[in-house]
């Protein structure tokens, strides 16, 4: 490990391990669905899972939070090492834009209108934005290695992606959403995601054009904040779209694979484009990946 990036327990942080986090119960839930909207995404089927009680961040991991981690171990992250994230195009100021010399439009419409090399966790939205009005908001730019890092650094870890989806459910079954199946109940946002038509118009009903503070919008029945919507959460687990429908107890998904399951959707999510910003819904990545709607919360083992 690189000495500037060792987050051993010398440099463990003086919190209380479980501070913002909520101790989810011992259960069995119904995980995955019979009415899968993304085939290919292995959303399916819906089956038993019990899981031994466990703690689950609160919210999203925030700037606070990792400019926290980063001051006492110096840690630097994959984005800012390799000079290599994702940004979302539309979001760059005109001056950041004027940099870009060439895009690429005849690769697949997602990564056309991201761009490399203008930003990481500290420059959200390009090189010339800050996080200095967005302390509150999810740490961005965080490739699966990075959340690692920081969850080692706190004596936790990534959730499992069963837990992960226990916890988003906050006890409900066989519904889309945290709260239910309707996405803006009684005319309410509960969470941020895309307005409009993407990537074109965003109208921002929600509130917000990019992330939203880590506790906006109303907790789930667990007390858990933005579960879908606002940014991807990287899980534990490695990538696989095939799961036997017989119940099982503490799944950890495959022991080796390419790419990590990330869960939750993001700011950038919507019915017509990314349907994703749903509790059975999952993604995944590589593990050095970064863009700028890709985050992270802990979980930790119950002592």
């Amino acid at each position: 490990m690189d000495v500037i990036n060792d987050v051993s327990s010398k440099n463990a942080p003086p919190v209380e391990r479980y501070k913002d986090m909520v101790l989810l119960p011992g259960d069995t839930f119904r995980m995955g669905t019979n009415k899968p909207i993304l085939i290919k995404d292995g959303e399916f089927p819906s089956r038993n899972v019990t899981l031994d009680a466990f703690y689950l961040d609160q919210h999203e991991v925030s700037n606070t939070q990792f400019q926290e981690f980063v001051s006492a171990t110096g840690y630097v992250t994959e984005a800012e090492k390799f000079g290599d994230t994702f940004v979302f195009e539309p979001l760059l100021s005109e001056e950041e834009r004027a940099k870009i010399s060439q895009v690429r439009h005849d690769m697949k419409r997602f990564v056309s209108i991201f761009i490399n090399n203008l930003g990481s966790w500290l420059h959200p939205e390009g090189l010339d934005s800050t996080i200095e009005h967005r302390m509150h908001h999810p740490v961005v730019h965080i490739s699966w290695n990075d959340a690692v890092a920081y969850c080692t650094w706190r004596g936790a870890r990534l959730p499992t992606e069963a837990e992960w989806e226990y916890g988003c459910r906050g006890g409900l079954e066989n519904r889309l959403f945290p709260w239910g199946n309707n996405l803006t109940p009684r005319g309410e946002h509960r969470a941020n995601v895309w307005q409009g038509e993407f990537p074109t118009n965003n109208t921002a009903a929600d509130g917000y054009l990019s992330t939203a503070p880590v506790m906006s919008y109303k907790e789930n029945k667990f007390g858990l904040y933005n579960m879908v919507g606002n940014v991807w959460e990287w899980t534990a687990d490695w990538w696989n779209v095939h799961h036997h429908p017989a119940p099982s107890y503490n799944p950890k998904g495959p022991t080796t694979g390419t790419d990590k399951v990330k869960k939750g959707g993001s700011y950038l999510c919507n019915e017509q484009y990314c349907y994703r910003h749903r509790c059975a819904a999952r993604s995944q990545n590589t593990p050095d990946s970064s863009a700028g709607n890709l985050g992270f919360r802990c979980a930790a083992d119950v002592s």
